[in-house]
């Protein structure tokens, strides 16, 4: 008897529960992409500014670290949730 020892419903039913999970996961990453790039654009300066005070940063630095903190999270999203998400879903299609 091996121990992982399960049935095909089962592992239907746990492949749908981690497809659930990476789909939450790349809704709340998404939602957090767009809430950093609102906070840059209505209070930017002022986040500037403080960080500005603690770290010598010009503001071309800053814009640059946003914008590429920004394409990081979005790939990580990509790369870590939605792909996999889309190959369990095309892989339980195909049962």
């Amino acid at each position: 008897m091996e121990v992982f020892d399960i049935t095909k419903e089962e592992q239907n039913n746990l492949l749908e529960a981690v497809a659930g999970v990476c789909l939450w996961c790349f809704v709340l990453s998404i939602c957090l992409l767009l809430l950093w790039f609102v906070f840059y654009l209505v209070v930017g300066d002022w986040v500037y500014s403080i960080h500005s005070r603690w770290f010598e940063l010009s503001k071309n630095e800053f814009e640059r670290l946003s914008y590429y903190g920004m394409a990081f999270i979005k790939t990580v999203t990509f790369l870590f949730f939605l792909f996999p998400y889309v190959a369990i879903k095309l892989v339980l299609r195909k049962k």
